[in-house]
């Protein structure tokens, strides 16, 4: 790892940490809050990802959207989508009344959980949230797997493209004009009588009172756009030495880089560390030392030096790897591998990305 691409040197109010999975991009969100709480003042950690990897990671229990202080100035949250959606509707509706009739609609619960992206528009409101706050300095963002982390970063346009949408549009026609209600209505009754009593209806009402929310989404949509395009966000791409982690981060790396002109940061995380060069002593020598007879001796230094081989050659296919990424004039970090318990994971790659 070099000194120029050092994690602690990364700048922004906002860090996306992309990756596979996998590969540890929890673990490395996790040890990046660590790093820069230590330099740049209140950091807060937040998982978008459904799996609760995070709190495990810090050693922590985690609840719904709490912030939970893990101590130095970092702090950690998860996503909860159901009370993020509540949340959101008594923001954004006109008044008390609207909010409530939205809540207690028949399909509000069921549509808003299977709604395609719910998860990523509210991750989307989670991080305008956050990164507004006073009380914080930097969010660094633990996304979905892999591909699925696109979803969150394409999140504001979908929302804007939501709410101007044919299928919006058409469910609230009846409410919004009399004229074409009227003559909708035969329609509605025999969707009734097929679908059941208000089974329409409740859907028109629902994506009315939806659309109630609308200036609201569309103006924090537009507003979180404007964050990840900005130079106040950084994109950190996590992967692995393997093939297939390479190539999903090239996908990413290559998506990335169609989004936003800011810089890029691959961490490449479980590298095999430089072989100590250090000559075996002769079988002769570990005779004289050991006691052992020559047979054995020789058979030890056997299975040490093909250790060895083997740890040379997985070196040269990790440094292979970093080469592979050079060109892309990202800044690059190389995490060793680390076989301990989770929370000790998080530690040694914070200590590895403060390294100079």
């Amino acid at each position: 790892m070099t000194d120029d691409s050092r994690m602690i040197d990364v700048h922004g109010r906002c860090i996306l940490v992309c990756g596979p999975g996998g590969v540890g991009k929890t673990s490395v969100s996790a040890a990046i809050g660590k790093v820069l709480a230590t330099s740049r003042g209140r950091i807060v950690v937040l998982t978008i990802d459904p799996a609760k990897r995070l709190a495990r990671s810090l050693g922590l229990s985690i609840s719904g959207n709490e912030v939970v202080e893990v101590g130095g100035g970092l702090h950690a949250t998860m996503l909860d989508a159901e009370a993020g959606w509540d949340d959101l509707v008594r923001r954004y509706a006109p008044n008390a009344e609207a909010a409530e009739r939205l809540l207690r609609n028949p399909l509000y619960q069921n549509i808003t959980s299977r709604f395609v992206n719910s998860h990523d528009y509210i991750a989307m409101e989670r991080l305008y949230e956050l990164s507004n706050d006073p009380a914080f300095d930097i969010v660094v963002v633990d996304t979905p797997p892999s591909r699925n982390a696109l979803d969150f970063l394409d999140a504001p346009n979908r929302m804007s493209e939501f709410f101007g949408g044919r299928l919006v549009r058409w469910l609230t026609i009846p409410y919004r004009n009399r004229l074409i209600g009227l003559a909708s209505r035969p329609f509605f009754q025999i969707a009734d009588r097929l679908l059941g009593a208000r089974f329409l209806g409740d859907i028109s009402e629902f994506f009315v009172l939806l659309q109630t929310l609308e200036e609201g989404f569309v103006e924090r949509a537009q507003r979180v756009r404007a964050l990840l395009d900005s130079s106040d966000c950084h994109y950190v791409v996590v992967t692995s030495p393997g093939k297939d982690s390479v190539r999903e981060a090239d996908y990413l790396l290559d998506r990335i880089a169609l989004k936003t002109s800011q810089r890029t940061t691959v961490v490449i995380n479980r590298t095999m560390p430089c072989p100590v060069d250090a000559s075996a002593p002769s079988v002769a020598e570990l005779v004289s030392i050991t006691g052992c007879d020559g047979e054995s001796v020789s058979r030890v230094l056997s299975a040490v030096q093909v250790a060895r081989h083997t740890q040379s050659r997985r070196y040269e296919e990790h440094a292979a790897v970093r080469r592979h990424f050079d060109p892309r004039g990202t800044g690059i970090l190389e995490v060793p591998d680390m076989a301990v318990d989770a929370v000790a994971v998080v530690d040694g790659i914070a200590r590895s990305l403060s390294a100079g």
